[in-house]
């Protein structure tokens, strides 16, 4: 591992500070360069999807021009949460490195612990209400999917 792209998200970080943003910076990273950057941008950009994760990785397929990031790592200024470690892995990112653990996080007031709990339970379970309706018509994009010839892999 080389610290110097750790060290550049924890930079991120602070800087996101001082724009109005959360305490949160990441990196992406391909070769040995820095392809993506972010850093957390929640409240200036009111997306609740703008973690530096998320936003790093937006960068990078960007400028790679692939929704896949294989060879890529992921640095972090603090561990992942669950919908960004889900982009992570959707992005096909092979290793993420992090600094500060979420429970460093969680005493600084970003507690994301009962995400991993609800999570982890069954969806009928979970406080969430998750209603299935129209099963038979959700199908019909799949079909069309499936029968496209010239299908992006997912």
């Amino acid at each position: 591992m080389d610290t110097k792209f750790l060290s550049r998200a924890i930079e991120l970080a602070r800087e996101s500070i001082s724009s109005g943003g959360g305490p949160f910076g990441a990196v992406v990273v391909r070769q040995g360069k820095i392809v993506g950057e972010g850093t957390n941008r929640v409240v200036p950009g009111s997306d609740p999807t703008a973690h530096a994760e998320i936003v790093a990785i937006r960068n990078a397929a960007a400028a790679l021009g692939d929704h896949r990031l294989s060879g890529c790592e992921l640095y972090a200024s603090c561990e992942p949460c669950p919908m960004c470690l889900g982009a992570i892995h959707w992005a096909r990112i092979e290793r993420a490195w992090f600094a500060a653990s979420r429970e460093d996080a969680a005493r600084a007031g970003f507690d994301d612990e009962h995400f991993y709990r609800e999570l982890a339970l069954p969806a009928n379970e979970r406080k969430l209400s998750m209603v299935r309706a129209l099963a038979e018509e959700g199908l019909s994009p799949f079909e069309l999917w499936r029968a496209k010839d010239d299908r992006a892999p997912y």
